[in-house]
This record gives C-alpha cells, structure tokens and sequence, in this order.
C-alpha cells in the first residue's frame, strides 16, 4: 500500500469514536483484567475489550478488523481466543504524519 493510500485507510479507521477509543485503550494493556499471558506479550483478548466497550462481540471484532487492516493494531490467536495489541510504530507514523497534510 502507498503512503497515501495508508494513510487515508489509516484515518478511516480511527475516524470511528468507538474505533479511536479501543486504540486508546490499547496503549495501556495492564489496564485490563489479568490473563494467562501478559497483555504486554499477546495483546489484549476480544472479550476484555468486548466487556469493557459494552458491545456484541461481532461489533467489537469488526472495529478491530478496520483497525488491523489499517496495519494499526495486530492480533495473535492462542486457542479459540483473539488477543490485540497496538502497533506502536505505525500509531507514530500515522501521528507523525497528520502535520504534513493538515
């Protein structure tokens, strides 16, 4: 994908409040309850995110797909559960980048 092209997907993606919100909440994953990995390593799980938003679990797992596409987060499967974590270099890109067309 071009720069371009990444960074209208990318701001489509956090465009969203709830989308822009789980991102956020994803930049401290100790702030979510306990797992069996550390959220540091794996991610954040589906459910905890799920839980803490308020939606269905379909409704959260297409606002992370529109962010995983965006190559904004990135998602590791353990068992039958989806864990994400942020992608810190390119939230930065993205970030470094909004001066330049704004």
């Amino acid at each position: 994908m071009h720069d371009e092209e990444w960074l209208v997907a990318a701001l489509k993606a956090v465009a969203h409040p709830q989308r822009l919100t789980i991102l956020g909440w994803l930049r401290e994953p100790e702030s979510f309850p306990p797992q069996l990995r550390p959220a540091e390593e794996v991610g954040v799980c589906l459910k905890h995110i799920q839980a803490r938003l308020g939606a269905s679990q379909s409704t959260v797992s297409q606002y992370l797909a529109v962010l995983q596409r965006a190559g904004l987060v990135h998602c590791t499967k353990i068992g039958q559960w989806s864990h994400y974590r942020r992608d810190e270099a390119a939230v930065g890109r993205l970030t470094s980048q909004l001066p330049s067309v704004i």
